[in-house]
C-alpha cells in the first residue's frame, strides 16, 4: 500500500508539475514541500484540504484510505 508521500509525489509527476509549482501553491518553499514527499515531514491538513481540491481527489485517497 502507498504512504502518503508517495500519493503527493505521484500526483505531482502524473501532471508534470514541478515542486516549485506545487510549493508555490501550498505557500510554501520547495525545501519544505519535498520534505513532505520524502516522508521526513508530516504533510499539514491546510496542505492537505488544497492538494485535494487541486488535484480533484480526496483525503482518504492521499493518505492511502482503502474503503471496502
Amino acid at each position: 500500500m502507498k504512504n502518503c508521500a508517495q500519493i503527493i509525489r505521484e500526483l505531482r509527476e502524473d501532471r508534470d508539475l514541478t515542486q516549485s509549482y506545487v510549493s508555490k501553491l501550498l505557500g510554501t518553499t520547495q525545501q519544505v514541500y519535498s520534505r513532505y514527499e520524502n516522508g521526513e515531514h508530516e504533510l499539514p491538513v491546510r496542505h492537505l484540504k488544497t492538494l485535494c481540491e487541486f488535484y480533484g481527489v480526496s483525503a482518504d485517497y492521499v493518505l492511502g484510505i482503502k474503503n471496502d
